[in-house]
């Protein structure tokens, strides 16, 4: 009888030590999963600013380059929406009128926002950041965000239900 109670217990051990392994080991295959993403992506041309650097930043302009519909549902305060599909640099830089400030662009991951960001380097602006992980990196490390009304909101738009995958915190949203 002992005997069996002593199988059962380490049966049990063993079911518990495996399935923290595999905790372990898939909060560790995601980090490196967003790192290889993102280089699958983008060319790493615009350099990454993480979001804790970001949360520490002062006299920093933030440019959110996702569509309309992401920003009103979420965005991080004092965002500027210069969207992606239809972004116009001419109307954006009258908004950027020193070349020399430092300029952060995000959109949900950072690989919209790399795109933006090359197209205001290549109009001279020598101080422009990717933020690393984007708007999703942001929420997954509890930085607050806003809706349409300014008020704080867990909704993040996902953009759509496969990148939705990248967002561990908050309420997913996705048309």
């Amino acid at each position: 009888m002992q005997e069996v109670a002593v199988k059962a217990l380490l049966l049990n051990m063993k079911k518990i030590i495996t399935y923290i392994i595999i905790c372990f080991s898939i909060s560790s295959f995601s980090q490196e999963n967003l790192s290889e993403l993102l280089k699958k992506y983008n060319s790493e041309s615009i350099p990454y600013i993480t979001v804790e650097d970001l949360s520490k930043q002062e006299n920093v302009i933030i440019l959110d380059s996702r569509e309309l519909s992401e920003y009103k549902t979420s965005h991080l305060q004092d965002a500027i929406c210069v969207g992606y599909d239809n972004f116009n640099l001419k109307k954006t830089k009258k908004k950027l009128t020193n070349k020399k400030q430092t300029i952060v662009v995000y959109c949900s991951l950072g690989i919209r926002s790399e795109d933006i960001a090359e197209k205001l380097k290549k109009a001279g602006y020598t101080n422009v950041y990717n933020l690393y992980g984007g708007i999703f990196e942001w929420k997954n490390n509890d930085f607050k965000v806003y809706d349409s009304k300014e008020k704080e909101t867990d909704s993040i738009h996902t953009f759509n239900k496969e990148w939705s995958k990248w967002l561990k915190k908050g309420v997913k949203i996705y048309d």
